[in-house]
């Protein structure tokens, strides 16, 4: 936590040095102490600490400036700082004055000059007033703050990407803080500048990109080498765990991440049947965990997207979206999946605003005692209908097929009809999101029945299925017809043989047919789609890896 400021105010240079250096003497191991040699100037002093979210604990200001009165200048900066302590520095011709501010401005002392000595007329006074300051006073956050507003998707993209790298942040809807909103107006310029974001160094980010973020918070978003033994693409359960092996063994590796480590997994509120942690593990929390341990064995994680890739034999290079690039002998392609989207009218309107996809755990508490829904019928929509039903009043989830059972595991099954605030509606279908300025309602659909009805609720979080991240691997690596990378005896053969594969042996159980380049994970067809599977598979590659860098 930085230290409180005592600010100190007087026209007599003389004056202001001397009852500088007395309180510096005494007060400056826990407290940072600036003077200001007139009114108008401490103002402007007092005004900037406000908006760098600096704290102010005690003024001192002499009564008679020339350009403001002591008494009016305290006034103003109590305004700004209404829990500093205020001090008049008077002579006895301003006793009067003094007093009568004690009930106008409250004012908390008059110190009569000359205070000498200071340990007897002064540090008494300001122990005192410190004292009292310290035990009541409430200490602003000392981080990032973020201003915007909730009905905003690029608010809600960046609170996501702050919580996901586990960046601690103070979050101010502007829409219901009249005060916060002219300070954040005042940083932006106009509403469509937002959201805003405010760093403890006094700089600003206004709707920023995850990258400019990234270089903000001080994530790596420039590798250090060039040429690496190991890439690995996506920094999920798969990534990560590739990553611990390859690193632990040896191997030079980088991990590229363009959003967050933890990936879908990262976004679940609870996995309850990972192996070795019988209460259960947020997904944030694993995800956390892994990134200590893949840095403890020295691997860097890139915060960066990858844009394409060339392959030369034995090279593979990879373009970054910063323009860079970075090449090994060996890519693990474990990119995992992005979330399918629901192609209803209405939803893209309200994404961020009523409508969000995964469990979405920063807006969680925004829909305390509120009417929600969820989507979908299989595990991570069960997962986030049991985390979303601590907060709302109620939680309806609406399935497409005719049961829980055909995608959900029983364990959640029993747990969901065990919770008296969530409702399974299945056989159902969502038609359109209907609203103004943020989502009011939905119209749903009974299959059976045939029949349509409107469904009253504040919010939606969808959980219908994933599409895999392929999209710069067209024309390079095989994949099948839904985009899922092909690997080992998957892979399409022509003459009992993998088209365009030179080598003289098969391509590994988790090789693609490009050599060298590997996939694990929910990216890669066949897979289990299940984090243990996930961390088993990206550990798996990196024996495979070890074997063709013996070739190269």
């Amino acid at each position: 936590m930085k230290l409180p400021f005592i600010i100190i105010v007087d026209d007599d240079v003389q004056v202001l040095r001397s009852i500088q250096r007395d309180v510096k003497s005494k007060y400056h191991e826990e407290y940072r102490v600036s003077i200001a040699d007139s009114g108008n100037e401490a103002l402007d002093l007092i005004r900037e600490l406000s908006q760098k979210n600096e704290t102010v604990a005690l003024i001192i200001s002499d009564q008679r400036m020339p350009e403001m009165e002591g008494i009016e200048f305290l006034e103003m900066a109590k305004e700004m700082f209404p829990e500093a302590k205020l001090v008049l520095l008077t002579a006895y011709s301003d006793i009067e004055a003094a007093i009568r501010a004690i009930n106008d401005i409250k004012l908390d002392f008059y110190l009569l000059k000359p205070w000498n000595p200071p340990e007897e007329k002064l540090y008494p006074v300001i122990d005192d007033l410190l004292d009292e300051w310290s035990a009541n006073s409430k200490l602003p956050y000392d981080g990032i703050r973020l201003f915007g507003t909730r009905w905003s998707a690029k608010c809600y993209e960046v609170k996501e990407f702050l919580s996901r790298n586990l960046i601690p942040y103070q979050w101010t809807d502007i829409d219901t803080d009249e005060e916060m909103k002219e300070l954040a107006l005042s940083h932006a310029g106009e509403i469509g500048n937002f959201p805003v974001v405010l760093f403890p160094d006094g700089s600003k980010l206004l709707k920023p990109s995850h990258n400019e973020i990234a270089e903000k918070v001080g994530l790596q978003t420039q590798a250090k080498l060039e040429f690496y033994d190991l890439i690995i693409v996506g920094a999920g359960p798969s990534g990560l765990a590739a990553a611990v092996y390859g690193a632990s063994e040896g191997l030079k590796t980088l991990i590229i991440e363009h959003n967050a480590p933890g990936g879908q997994a990262g976004t679940s509120s609870q996995i309850e049947n990972y192996l070795g942690f019988p209460a259960g593990i947020s997904g944030a929390d694993l995800a956390r965990r892994a990134v200590t341990q893949v840095r403890r064995f020295g691997a860097e994680i890139l915060t960066q997207e990858v844009v394409s890739l060339k392959v030369e034999q034995p090279y593979k290079t990879l373009t970054l979206a910063n323009g860079k690039e970075v090449s090994s002998y060996a890519v693990v392609f474990t990119a995992g999946v992005s979330v399918r989207m629901l192609e209803k009218e209405g939803v893209g309107k309200f994404t961020g605003a009523g409508v969000y996809y995964g469990a979405a755990m920063t807006e969680a508490a925004l829909y305390k005692e509120q009417d929600i829904c969820v989507l979908g019928g299989a595990n991570s929509a069960g997962q986030g209908a049991l985390f979303f039903s601590r907060y709302a009043k109620t939680v309806t989830m609406i399935v497409r097929a005719g049961s829980l059972g055909k995608a959900m595991s029983s364990y959640l099954i029993e747990r969901i009809e065990a919770t008296p605030n969530i409702k399974v509606l299945t056989g159902t279908e969502v038609n359109c999101i209907i609203g103004e300025d943020k989502l009011e309602k939905i119209s749903i659909h009974d299959i059976a029945e045939g029949k349509d009805r409107e469904l009253d609720t504040c919010a939606v979080f969808i959980f219908i299925g994933a599409a895999p991240r392929t999209e710069i691997l067209k024309d390079i690596i095989e994949t099948d017809e839904k985009g899922f990378i092909l690997t080992g005896l998957d892979l399409p053969k022509e003459n009992n043989k993998v088209k365009g594969w030179t080598p003289e042996r098969d391509p590994f159980l988790l090789e693609t047919n490009v050599p060298g380049i590997f996939a694990a994970g929910d990216i890669r067809a066949g897979s289990g789609k299940r984090v243990a599977a996930a961390v088993g598979e990206g550990s798996a590659t990196i024996s495979m890896v070890h074997r063709y860098l013996e070739t190269v």
